[in-house]
């Protein structure tokens, strides 16, 4: 009898369950790296809504330099909008926090330049720099304020 030398063109149990397992590793990165991305994302645009309305702060002078809860509607009541933009701005309820940093009085300094030139005359200004922090239910920033006092 002769011998059959059967040759085996076929990949063997171990190779295939090799194969798969680092197809799964590969995959599941994929996948962690998809939902960390979704989740940067999402807290990127919360944050970006959230800075779009502290300009509506900054270019209302009569908000921000007290602590309020308002609604967004009020900071932009001099500005024509849309009727569903304005609903919208009505639903969002913000809380504005403002902390004074520091006060400059520039009386001192005027003093100064006036006991130079001889002269008597006496302003109290003062220059107060202070962050407001607009808090919504989402995300919060702040902003750095400066006002004459």
């Amino acid at each position: 009898m002769a011998k059959r030398t059967l040759s085996k063109n076929a990949f063997t149990l171990i190779e295939v369950m090799v194969a798969v397992m680092i197809i799964s590793v590969v995959i599941m990165a994929l996948i962690q790296m998809y939902a960390n991305n979704t989740h940067i994302f999402s807290s990127m645009k919360k944050q970006t809504k959230t800075n779009q309305y502290s300009s509506l702060l900054i270019s209302n002078d009569d908000y921000g330099f007290k602590d309020k809860s308002i609604n967004l509607n009020d900071l932009v009541s001099d500005f024509d909008l849309e009727n569903s933009l304005r609903r919208k701005l009505k639903e969002r309820k913000v809380k504005v926090i403002y902390k004074e940093l520091e006060i400059i009085d520039m009386s001192e300094q005027e003093s100064e330049q006036e006991s130079d030139d001889e002269s008597e005359v006496s302003s109290s200004l003062a220059l107060e720099i202070g962050k407001s922090i607009l808090q919504t239910e989402d995300s919060s920033t702040a902003l750095l304020r400066f006002r004459i006092r």
